[in-house]
């Protein structure tokens, strides 16, 4: 009689969802609420990271990390300028 073992390819993929979860969040926190969208790409890459160490995860940990920063950037200048901050293209 055959058995059939559960190997982790559920946990892989899941991990490997929330790897690309972290990802969306990382890029698209790069134009809109970095704020809480860089922290989200931070735990999401760290979950991915923990079960599967997929570079996806590791990417998306780092672009959470860029949010962050780039967050933290702005609020800096606002400050500077007195408490606005615009921006001008072209």
């Amino acid at each position: 009689m055959s058995s059939y073992s559960r190997t982790g390819a559920r946990n892989t993929s899941k991990a490997n969802g929330l790897a690309i979860a972290g990802l969306v969040c990382g890029i698209v926190g790069l134009l809109f609420l970095p704020i809480i969208l860089g922290p989200l790409a931070i735990v999401f890459g760290a979950v991915s990271l923990r079960q599967t160490g997929s570079a996806m995860a590791k990417w998306a940990i780092g672009l959470g990390v860029v949010d962050i920063l780039l967050m933290i950037l702005m609020f800096v200048l606002a400050a500077n300028n007195g408490g606005s901050f615009t921006w001008h293209f072209g």
